[in-house]
């Protein structure tokens, strides 16, 4: 099939794109532009070209199938395609409809005119990508719409509605029909009426007062970078659209791409770019398997939990049924939703009417026989097996044949709770994370028995609900709370080594994560940890030995929910404190484990922290719970806080190298009484001795 069709309309020759799904300015798309364009000025009865994609996609920039390939880096380039366009000696007009981004809008500037439908999406978005424009976009876009209004539209990578740019140099029309149509009648009228060739490249900038607004533009990106190469050299390529010739302000761009290409954070930013494409794709199961419709959704638990969840449903239109045990509970919790949803009206990010529209969405009720026509049944109580099995003992009871029956459980098992129904196949754990109408990650738990097209149902609905949804089988904590129980471990070890809660907490957040483990651990309440520390031993048939962590809850010292933890707080306020009375019950518990405090380097605190997280996703991708490394990643970034510009644990720990991991870990292992965790993984030892990454 050809990447470029191509079609006359009278005198104009019409050049569609066609490399589905987005258009991908692949090398067979990009060389068939140019055979395409070279045909049309060969052809005497061709007047004006016409470059489409069709009307739902003009180019959404580069084939991301071809990262890290050869055919990436074959000419033609990008720039040199766009240099052929805007060096025509006849017409060449974009028409644009669906999304024109990054190198998409690129190609469109190089363009002579521009017709666009009103609702198709412009941007480019290469600074979320650690990267920044690098065929001519910093150079072309100030000329077509201004200095700060393409300084904006670059260093956010924000995409704007074509009718946005109405009246610009950006777009000569702006339609609501048929664009093609609009754009061939177009180039007719600009042959006819003998109009010169508009090339953004030869329009001046004024310069009058740039240096200022440059100053000023510099002092405020460089705040809100934080320490990212990408917005800054965004800022500095479009400030060469008015300090430097246009040849010379594409050869600075062009020099800059490359460099970031480069560095750790663009190699962050397109890893993650990858792994969320990648996390909706499961190997076992078949792309065309049907998934089941949901139209109505039943939440039991209107508590912190409940009321975020049902928000993530009303939030795209879907009816909640929200059950209680008593009345009280229940006004309580609409009450939560009424006033989170009124805080968001008064930030001006809903109207009073949305308000009103959501919440007329919730039919509340204290009837579990309520939920007999719902097809997705999720509960968010108490994390108990005894309190899960009533519930679901009750929905199975209830719930119509299909429907779907989850737990927002995050460490019991998926399998055993599926085994309290009489339909296994129809159950699953969807484990949002606190804020639930907040926080992005939605863990989708498959046990043993879950159907097929439960599963694809699921992985369907998170992206429905905006989440990023990631597989994990069943484990005690799944992907995420398994881990971190290694990355608490490993602070908790570091405690009582010697270092101190604050010392741990700014090593790591210095290393990018938004909070340290204790600072999180008093946030989220010490009391879920000494609960599962309880329950685990208890399963184990041993006896509790307490951690610090414990030694604390003794005391009733939860978190900022009691006023104290491993800091203490003030009241109504959350700055974290640091406390005597935790440096004395450390050292106490330090002289009963015959332990002498030592020096500890912030670089081992990161070290054993990170690592301690790398190892245990080595072995739950050996043991199959995880699907793919990036899966990992993504559930560390969206639920955890680690630091976005180094990709996830995974990422970091290939940049590090395998080997300087495995040989760290060992380290660790080889230490008097070191716990046995710390041996390397099997998976991780095999990977650094192939010489080869998680990647």
């Amino acid at each position: 099939m050809n990447t470029v069709d191509y079609t006359l309309h009278g005198p104009v020759a019409v050049l569609t794109l066609h490399n589905p799904p987005v258009n991908g300015l692949g090398h067979a798309l990009r060389t068939g532009i140019v055979d395409g364009l070279d045909r049309a000025l060969a052809d005497p009865a061709v007047t004006a070209i016409v470059l489409t994609g069709g009307e739902r996609q003009f180019s959404g920039g580069a084939d991301v199938r071809e990262f890290g390939t050869p055919r990436s880096s074959m000419s033609p380039h990008l720039p040199d395609v766009i240099h052929a366009l805007e060096n025509s000696g006849k017409p060449v007009l974009a028409a644009i409809a669906g999304h024109a981004l990054g190198g998409g809008l690129e190609l469109a500037l190089g363009c002579h005119f521009r017709v666009a439908h009103k609702d198709a999406t412009l941007g480019l978005p290469e600074v979320k990508l650690g990267l920044l424009p690098g065929a001519g976009g910093t150079q072309r876009l100030p000329r077509a719409i201004g200095l700060e209004a393409a300084l904006n539209m670059i260093v956010s990578g924000a995409p704007q509605k074509a009718a946005t740019f109405e009246g610009t140099g950006l777009l000569d029309q702006v339609v609501d029909t048929d664009v093609l149509a609009a754009a061939v009648a177009l180039a007719e009228q600009v042959v006819a009426e003998g109009r010169p060739l508009r090339r953004l490249r030869d329009v001046n900038m004024p310069t009058a007062g740039t240096d200022a607004f440059l100053q000023f533009a510099r002092t405020n990106v460089k705040a809100a970078a934080k320490g990212l190469p990408a917005p800054l050299a965004c800022m500095e390529a479009v400030a060469d659209s008015v300090t430097q010739p246009f040849d010379e302000g594409l050869r600075r761009e062009r020099a800059a791409f490359f460099a970031l290409m480069n560095t750790p954070e663009s190699r962050a930013a397109r890893h993650v770019f990858a792994a969320e494409r990648a996390a909706g794709k499961l190997p076992d199961i078949a792309a065309d398997t049907p998934s089941r419709p949901i139209r109505k959704v039943g939440v039991v638990g209107a508590g912190t939990m409940g009321g975020g969840i049902t928000m993530n449903f009303l939030n795209v239109g879907l009816p909640v049924v929200l059950l209680e045990a008593d009345r009280e509970a229940l006004d309580r919790g609409l009450a939560t939703i009424r006033r989170n949803y009124d805080n968001s009206a008064r930030r001006g990010r809903l109207t009073t009417e949305q308000v009103e529209q959501r919440m007329a969405l919730i039919a509340p009720t204290l009837d579990y026989a309520d939920f007999k026509d719902v097809d997705l049944a999720i509960e968010a109580v108490f994390e108990q097996m005894d309190v899960k099995e009533k519930v679901f003992r009750q929905l199975d009871a209830v719930c119509r044949p299909g429907a779907i029956l989850a737990s927002n459980t995050s460490y019991l098992d998926i399998n055993t709770i599926a085994g309290f129904t009489s339909r296994p196949r129809d159950v699953l754990g969807l484990h949002f994370f606190s804020p639930a109408n907040v926080m992005r990650l939605l863990e989708i738990v498959r046990g043993e028995q879950t159907a097929n097209d439960v599963m694809v149902t699921a992985m369907s609905l998170g992206k429905q609900i905006r989440k990023v949804s990631v597989v994990s089988a069943v484990c005690d904590g799944f992907i995420g709370n398994r881990m971190l129980a290694r990355y608490g471990a490993a602070a908790y070890a570091l405690i009582v080594a010697g270092a101190t809660p604050q010392q741990i907490d700014q090593a790591l957040e210095r290393f990018g994560f938004a909070m340290g483990p204790f600072r999180m651990n008093d946030l989220a309440g010490l009391d879920i940890g000494w609960a599962t520390r309880k329950r685990k031993a208890a399963e184990a048939g041993v006896p509790h030995d307490p951690v610090v962590a414990d030694k604390l809850c003794e005391l009733g010292r939860f978190g900022q929910k009691s006023g104290a933890g491993w800091y203490r707080y003030l009241p109504g306020a959350r700055e974290a404190l640091p406390d005597p009375v935790v440096d004395r019950i450390v050292a106490d518990y330090r002289i009963a484990r015959g332990v002498r405090a030592r020096t500890v380097s912030d670089e081992e605190i990161v070290q054993r922290c990170v690592f301690a997280l790398v190892n245990e996703a080595a072995h739950i991708l050996d043991e199959g719970i995880a699907v793919r490394a990036s899966d990992v990643d993504l559930v560390y970034l969206n639920g955890y806080g680690f630091p976005a510009r180094r990709g996830g644990p995974m990422c970091y720990a290939n940049e590090v190298g395998l080997f300087n991991v495995v040989r760290t870990l060992r380290r660790f292992a080889a230490e008097p009484g070191a716990f046995d965790w710390w041996q390397p993984a099997p998976l991780l030892r095999k990977l650094a001795e192939e010489g080869r990454s998680f990647a």
